[in-house]
């Protein structure tokens, strides 16, 4: 089966403008992404799929593969769903364009879901959480699993609950990290599907596909990544650059 890595990346950003072109020691960060996911295993091909020419010049400036897609799409998932649509590609990996720390053996990891098991048509990963402010930190989404790995719930609140400490033992809470592998099928059938009432509510985009019955494989990670959507958390990732 062939697999393609798809970085989505804009330039309207909210909290942080343009931050695809930010430099980063010499490199724009979206560079940084694009090198690291290149470097995974599993990937065939790596492609940005972007909304603006600024970020597609760039791209195509350091030796990468970029395509233009509608300004109109309403998230990462829509943008790379129009660019899978041109490909052949068997399995459809998103890696977030602005994580410019990703371990390339994380995005391995999610697509190994699909390519060791054919029923599995979507994947995720979740880390183990050791900071007891991340537990209640709204910012960072969380996850619990069945017995057979597949995602019950994501939310932003603390799940899972323990409501009896001396019933239960040590309570293990994982973070939901957002790096994604598709089956094609399913990934062009997602955009179209409407917006569920528990991803409005907790505005997470991965539990429309709960609702619709579509069990998400989450594979367990010990790497963590740093995305950035402010300049402070651009200046931390330049710090810890510049300290490799």
């Amino acid at each position: 089966m062939s697999v393609a890595g798809i970085i989505p990346a804009r330039y309207a950003s909210t909290r942080l403008p343009g931050k695809a072109l930010a430099n980063l020691c010499g490199k724009l960060l979206i560079q940084h992404v694009y090198e690291r996911t290149a470097r995974a295993e599993t990937l065939d091909e790596v492609i940005v799929a972007t909304d603006d020419e600024r970020i597609l010049e760039a791209v195509r400036s350091f030796g990468g593969r970029a395509e233009m897609t509608s300004p109109e799409h309403r998230s990462g998932t829509d943008r790379i769903a129009e660019v899978a649509a041109r490909l052949d590609a068997d399995i459809i990996a998103n890696i977030q364009g602005d994580e410019p720390l990703i371990e390339p053996k994380m995005i391995d990891t999610a697509v190994r879901a699909l390519l060791e098991d054919k029923s599995v048509e979507m994947s995720t990963l979740k880390s183990l959480i050791h900071d007891e402010k991340d537990i209640t930190n709204p910012n960072v989404v969380k996850v619990v699993t069945d017995l057979s790995g597949y995602a019950l719930y994501f939310s932003r609140l603390p799940i899972p609950y323990c409501r009896d400490p001396r019933q239960s033992g040590p309570v293990r809470h994982y973070r939901h990290i957002g790096l994604y592998a598709y089956r094609r099928s399913l990934l062009l059938r997602y955009p179209h599907l409407p917006q569920t009432p528990l991803e409005q509510l907790e505005m997470l985009e991965q539990l429309r596909a709960l609702e619709n019955g579509c069990r998400i494989r989450v594979a367990e990670t010990d790497f963590e990544s740093l995305g950035v959507d402010t300049r402070e958390e651009l200046e931390r990732v330049r710090r810890i650059l510049e300290g490799d």
